[in-house]
Order: structure tokens, then sequence, then C-alpha cells
């Protein structure tokens, strides 16, 4: 039994004393489950039995279970049994039990409760006396502190005074050394004090091989002492006791120098046998004598790439080639490529040796880089860029101005290379770009001028090309063809679209060698303005040439028209002029169609300039204010005389196509035509014959002008045209008088006119044709009709009025008074 079930003492019976509990009971794993157990057990000893029997696992266990009775029909009468006595007799046993139990678990909480109190009063005791102790404590930890706080000052103050007797000590002992050091330094000093130039009395120490950095630093440290003392003894005035100190400074340097030279003799044999352990033991002595500089530079010095003829010679032989002739940029390129690749690899090589023999190699090298870039580079570069003079520059057949630019390109973009590669493998603290741009200054100052004199000088020599293949060509051709009045154009430079490509070619060219050259973006932007007002120039000018050349054909032919207009002339006469004027008509449509050619090249080399600039020039010249705005502004004006040309030259074309179609109606137009005899046949309704020559030969000449013109220009150009036309036609037809069937046949004409200049795509112009249809029913109508043919149209009532009076029957029908009454305000 565990302790909760232990004390548990009670009566067997009903009639039995009362149990008596105890505290201890209620201690350590208390069950309740287990003290109400003890307690009833010994009125309910069934409970027990059937505990016991279910332990067994069989589960028949006679009873009740959740309120039910289980057994077989064995068990029935006892069932009976127990149905005649009382259900639970233990029942009032058990509430007098319970009854005790709860009087002494009352008698229990009231022994605790007082014990209870007991100990609370015997803490709160306790607590005042820890309480106390502790106050006692910490009042002995503060005296503890305080006296840890004297103990530590006291430490440190002798500390601080150890600390001070040991400095002292030291610095007794620097000043002992320091006074030993002296006394040997005087000692040193008076045996240079000798005589002028004696060395020969020196102490071992300057004279032994094996103690040279130690001869080295005593004697640099008795140069410094004696020139400090001549220094101060002239700074006061009194340079008498200074004059020992100056024979040995005098004996001091002489020994410097011996002892350097014999050094750098050392340092030379060392190199010869490549004995790096040697090379750098002398280079840091000498590193002791003016940071080693002149070892620096002797190193540098003797290397065979500086000394060695050969090396120069072979530069020259890999980068310019051997049999003497001009080299190209690109030989030059490649050239250029190897030379600079060994010239890295042989400074990596140095780099080598020197990072393992000089105490400051960086030194050393930025004087080797420097060394290399002043000498090798620059040799080859003077051979490679000869500056040629802008006053007589070298012909273009011997490469000209551009030869020497694209070699001052070439030669630049690969030095750039090398200076990238040499700060690659070392140079210290050499501004290695900066050396590079400065090898370029002499160069770089002028190539704004050479490059617009390599372009000007491109632009002559193609226009002296193109003048001489004109003038072969205008010869082999001869002249039979212009004296029959062929092709006034034929022999004519015209412009070409490829000529203007190549303008521009150049002037890309010339744009990545401005980028390449010009590192500052203004300066970038400057040149590559100036650059693109030279492309302006050979376009506008050449194109504006071209532009007048076509129109020197076009007054040609028109000197031509009007050296054979047909007059009052015998008719031998005027049949030679006749075929002499056919002549001049197809010279004037030959010269149309060249200007229209001209006109279209000269759009298409506009639009390259355009493109061209937009997407190449735009971009450098944006980062500059106001750049972008002006160079916008000069392409407008170096343009602007092309269009004066090409305007002029439309005009002249639209005069030329008036004047063909004049002649034409004049020579082609009967009087038959409009008033045909009335033979009792039908009318002809067929085109007449000077319509359909007039339509042909606009149809065949103004093709040209569809395929050259376009957008305004075209508009305007056609405009003019058939404005020009619509008069011209007016003034032709009132020469005329018109029958009813010369009016149909009028009409007929017109008809076809209209369905040409419908090709036009004006409006205006097409409805002024078909008020000439509206007006030529004039002629169809009778007299009587007149007053209500116009009167949806009285806009046209003045030039109908003068078509009425070409009638035929305007007297005889008595039109003109007829038309006073209908129409007083046309009177």
């Amino acid at each position: 039994m565990t302790e909760g079930t232990r004390g548990a003492r009670g009566p067997r019976s009903s009639s039995s004393a009362p149990v008596i509990l105890d505290i201890e009971d209620f201690k350590g794993d208390f069950s309740f489950d287990a003290l109400f157990g003890n307690l009833v057990n010994d009125l309910l000893p069934s409970f027990l039995e059937e505990e016991a029997d279910s332990g067994d696992g069989h589960g028949n266990i006679d009873g009740l279970a959740n309120g039910h009775l289980r057994g077989g029909q064995s068990d029935a009468s006892r069932f009976s049994q127990m149905s005649s006595a009382p259900f639970f007799p233990e029942v009032d046993g058990l509430l007098s039990l319970f009854k005790d139990s709860c009087k002494e678990l009352i008698d229990l909480r009231k022994q605790v409760d007082g014990r209870l109190n007991t100990l609370k009063k015997e803490v709160s005791t306790q607590d005042a006396k820890h309480r106390k102790t502790l106050t006692e404590i910490e009042k002995g930890v503060d005296g503890l502190f305080e006296s840890f706080a004297r103990l530590d000052g006291r430490i440190s103050s002798v500390g601080q005074t150890a600390a001070k007797i040991g400095d002292h000590l030291q610095s007794a002992d620097a000043q002992r050394e320091t006074a030993s050091q002296t006394i040997e330094l005087i000692k040193y000093l008076m045996e240079f004090n000798g005589s002028p130039g004696d060395l020969m009395e020196l102490s071992a120490l300057f004279s032994d091989d094996s103690r040279v950095a130690e001869a080295a630093s005593i004697a640099q440290k008795l140069r410094s002492f004696a020139e400090e003392d001549i220094g101060r003894q002239g700074a006061a005035g009194n340079a008498t006791p200074g004059r020992g100190l100056e024979v040995a400074v005098a004996n001091l340097q002489d020994y410097c120098n011996e002892l350097e030279n014999r050094l750098l003799s050392r340092f030379d044999a060392a190199s010869q046998r490549r004995d790096l352990s040697t090379m750098s033991e002398c280079a840091k002595i000498l590193s002791q004598f003016n940071r080693g500089t002149s070892a620096m530079q002797h190193y540098v010095a003797t290397r065979p790439m500086f000394i060695d003829v050969e090396v120069m010679n072979s530069d020259i032989r890999l980068v310019l080639g051997d049999d003497g002739s001009q080299p190209s940029p690109s030989n030059v390129a490649r050239g250029l490529s190897s030379l600079y690749k060994q010239i890295t690899d042989t400074v990596r090589k140095e780099a080598a040796t020197i990072t393992a023999v000089f105490p400051a190699p960086n030194e050393v090298m930025a004087i080797l880089v420097q060394r290399v870039l002043e000498q090798r580079v620059t040799g080859i570069l003077d051979k490679i860029l000869v500056k040629p003079s802008l006053s007589s520059p070298p012909p273009v057949q011997e490469g000209g101005l551009l030869l020497y630019l694209r070699m001052f390109a070439v030669a630049y973009e690969k030095t750039q290379e090398l200076a990238k590669d040499l700060r690659a493998v070392g140079c210290g603290d050499l501004d290695v770009e900066d050396l590079t741009e400065s090898l370029f200054s002499s160069h770089k100052d002028e190539y704004p001028e050479h490059e617009r004199a390599s372009l000007k000088q491109l632009y002559q020599a193609k226009m002296e090309e193109l003048r001489a293949e004109s003038q072969q060509g205008s010869e082999s051709s001869g002249t039979i063809g212009r004296s029959k009045g062929a092709s006034i154009s034929s022999s004519q430079q015209q412009i070409a679209v490829t000529v203007v490509t190549e303008f521009v070619r150049w002037s890309e060219e010339a744009i990545s060698r401005c980028t390449l050259l010009s590192s500052q973006p203004a300066t970038l932007a400057a040149n590559a303005k100036a650059i693109f007002t030279c492309l302006l120039d050979q376009v506008s000018v050449y194109i504006t040439e071209g532009l007048e050349r076509a129109r020197d054909g076009l007054s040609e032919a028109a000197g031509l028209r009007e050296r054979f207009v047909l007059g009052t002339l015998s008719r031998r006469v005027a049949a030679a002029a006749a075929s002499a004027a056919e002549a001049a008509a197809a010279a004037g449509e030959s010269s149309f169609k060249a200007f229209m050619v001209a006109v279209q090249r000269c759009g298409s080399s506009v639009a390259i300039v355009q493109q061209y600039f937009a997407n190449s020039i735009s971009r450098l010249l944006l980062p500059v204010d106001g750049a972008h705005a002006a160079s916008c502004e000069e392409m407008s004006t170096a343009l602007s005389k092309a269009e004066v040309a090409a305007y002029k030259g439309l005009q002249q074309c639209i005069e030329t196509v008036i004047s063909e179609v004049e002649r034409l109606l004049s020579a082609e137009q009967m009087a038959t035509d409009y008033k045909s005899p009335d033979d009792g046949f039908s009318p002809d309704h067929r085109p007449t014959n000077a319509c359909i020559r007039v339509v042909a030969y606009l149809s065949r000449v103004l093709e040209s002008a569809f395929t050259a013109l376009e957008g305004l220009n075209k508009q305007a150009f056609l405009t003019e045209l058939g404005n020009r036309l619509d008069k011209l036609l007016l003034t032709h037809w009132q020469k005329f008088t018109f029958n009813p069937s010369g009016g149909l046949r009028l009409k007929r004409d017109i008809n076809e006119y209209g369905d040409f200049v419908k090709r036009f795509s004006v409006p205006s112009v097409e409805e002024k044709f078909e008020l000439l249809g509206i007006m030529a029913n004039v002629f169809i109508v009778a007299p009587e009709s007149l007053a209500t043919l116009f009167e949806g149209s009285p806009s046209i009532r003045k030039d109908a009025q003068r078509f009425i009076q070409l009638r035929e029957d305007y007297k005889s029908a008595k039109l003109a008074t007829r038309l006073s009454s209908l129409w007083p305000s046309l009177s």
C-alpha cells in the first residue's frame, strides 16, 4: 500500500469507532482513490471480490455493470433473493463513515493552519535576521572594494613609475648607443677630413668588399652630417670653421662615387651571369645612393632593346617591310601588332627579373616602360607618321592626305592597346596612358585641319575623274546626234547617287577616326561637326551643279525652240523649220527626262545624307548644348541651294511641256476639226489628231515626272502644269469656230484631256477640266437653251460667253442681243 492508503484506519462495520485520519497520509504520493478505497473496503468487501475477478480477464463477473444485470439462467434464483432483500444495505454505514471523515478532515485542516501560522512567524523572524546579516555583509564588501581601489591605485602608480624608469633606461641606452656610434662616426669623419683626394688612409671597413653594405651606410651618414654642419655654419654666417668638413664632404663624395661605380660594375657582372642573388644584394646597397636611381637607370639603359641597333632595324622591317615600297595601313597594323606583342613579352620577362632584384620594383618598371615608349615606340612612330604639308599635300595617286590619316589612326589605336597591355604587366606609378597621348600630341593638334584637307582633296580628285569620264564619253559619241537634235544632255555629267554614297563613306571613315582620336566630348562634337560640314558642302555643290547642268540642257532646248518658231516663210523654208522644230522638241523631251532623273537622284542623295546625320552624327553632337541644332540649321542652309536650282529647273520643265503642247496644237489642230462640213454623214466621235498627239506626248514625257517627284513637290508641280495646260487650251480653242458636230468633237477632246489629268490626283485641276466639259455644251445646245445651261454654274458664265461667241450661228441667231438681255451683268 502507498502512503495515501496506509493511514486510513476505519471500522469494519457501521457500529465501529470512527476512522482516524493522519496528516502523514496526505504527504508524498497522495492518491484520493486509494484513500477512498481504504475507507470503504471494510464495508464493501464484495467490490474487492469483483475487482479480483475482473483482474483475471474472463469477463463474466456477477453483479451489476452499467446499471444492467448480467448472468445466465443459473443465476435466476440468486437474482430473486437479491430482489427480496435491500438493494444496497451498506449505504447507512457509508454515510456515517463519510460524516466522521469530514469531521476529522476539518480537524486536520485546523491543525495544518495552526502549524502554518507558526511556520510563518518563524520564517519572518529568520528573514529579519537574514536581512540584518546581509546588510552587515554589504558594508564589509564596500570596505573591501575601497581597499582594492586603493591597492589598484598604488599598483598603477608603481607601474607608471616603473615605465618612466624603463623609458629613462631605454633613452639612456639609446643615447649611449648614439654616443658610441657618434664617436665611431667622428673617428671615420676625421679619416675623411685629411688631405683632399687622399683615400689611402681609411679604415679597413671602407676597402673590405665583404662589408660594402656597412661602408655605404656609414658613408651616407657621414655625408649627411657633414653637409648639415656646413649648411648650419653657412646660415650662421661663419664659413671658416667649416673648411675642414668641406674637405671631408669632398672626400666622402669621391668615395661614394667610387663605391657606387664599384657596385655597378659588380651588378653588371652579376647581370651577365644572371646571378639574381648578387644583383639583388648590389641593388639593395645601391638603393642608399639617391634612393637607387642610378642603379635603376643603369639597369634599364643596358637592356639590349635600347642599345642594340639591330633591334631598331628589325622593328622597322617588321612594320614597314623589306621592299622599301609604301606600306598599306593594314600591313602596318599587322606589323605593329606583332611588334607590340614582342615588346610586351620582353617587358613581362624583365618584370620578373626586376621583381626579384630591386627593392622597389615599381619604380624600375616605371622607368623601363617610359623608356620603351619614348625610345623604341617613338622610333617606329617617327618612321610611320611623316606629317604632310597642307600647302603642298602629296598627290592622291600616292595616297594623299588620306594615307597619312589612316596610318595615324592605326598607329594610335595599336599604341593605345600596347599601353593597356603594359599597364597590365605593371608600370608603377607611371601614367602610361597620358604618356602615350603625349607621343601623338603634335599630330593630334593638327588632326582636324588634315582631316578637312583630306576630304577636300578626295572631292577634287573625284570631280576631276568625273569630268574626265564625261569628256571622254562626249568625244567618243561625237556631235552627230546633237546636230540632229538627239540628246542635248547625253554629254552632260549626270548626278549619281553612288558618288554621294562615296562622299558619305569618306565622312563615315573620318568620323570613325575622329571618335578614336577625340577623347573629350566637346572636342569630339566640334571635330564631328566640322567633318559633317565638309560633307554638306560637297553634297550641296555636287547636286547643285548637277541640277544646273540639267537646267542648261533645258535652256539649250528652249533656245532651239525659239530659233525654229514657224512664221510666214516660204513652203521650202517652212518645211525645213518644221523638221528643225521636231528636233528641238525631241531635245526638249530628252532634257526634261534628264532633269527629272537629276531631281530624283538629288532627292535620294539628300535622303542618304539626312539618314547618315540621324544615325551617326546626332549622337556625337547631343552631349554639347546647341551643337545638334546648329548642324541641323547648317544642313538646311546647305541643301537650300539645291532646292532653289530644282525649283527653277521644274519651272523650265513646265515651260518645255507647255511650249511643246502649244507647238503640237498649232501644227496638228485643223479648222475643220470643230467645223465639219454638213455632208450628211454621222458626226465623228473620235478625239482630234491634235488631242491624240498632245495626250500621247504628255503621257510619255510626264512618266518620268511621276517617278521622280513625290509628296508636296509632285503635287505643286502637277498643279502648276495642270493650270497652265487649262489656260493654254482655253486660249487655243478661241482661235476656232464651232458648229454642233464640232462641239461634240471638242467635248470628246476635253474628256480625253480630263481623263489624262486625273492621273495628277489634283482635285483643283480635275475641277477645271470638268468645267471645260460643261462649257463645251454651248456649241451643242440650241440657242434658246443657252439661258438655262449655266444656271448651276454662274461662276463660268464669263468664260462661257467667250465660247458662245465662237458658235457658227452667233451672228445669224443674234446671240449677242439675246445673251445681253439674259445676262446683263456680263454685257
